[in-house]
């Protein structure tokens, strides 16, 4: 699935939570989704944690 598709489908199921559940319905979407997204990554490999907390505890830098 393209990059494009998957913020439609993204946009797609924000959008209907807002209408169906409200503007709180909306933020726990977003919050699931971004969630679901990052545990997604770091079990694929892509999101490596320990770097990522090395930078923002300033023993490592981003470059």
């Amino acid at each position: 699935m393209s990059a494009t598709v998957t913020g439609a489908l993204a946009g797609a199921v924000l959008a209907f939570a807002g209408l169906i559940f409200g503007f709180w319905g909306f933020l726990l979407v977003a919050l699931l989704m971004g969630i679901g997204a990052t545990v997604g990554r770091m079990l694929s490999g892509e999101l490596d944690v320990r770097a990522l907390a090395g930078v923002f505890t300033g023993r490592r830098t981003s470059s």
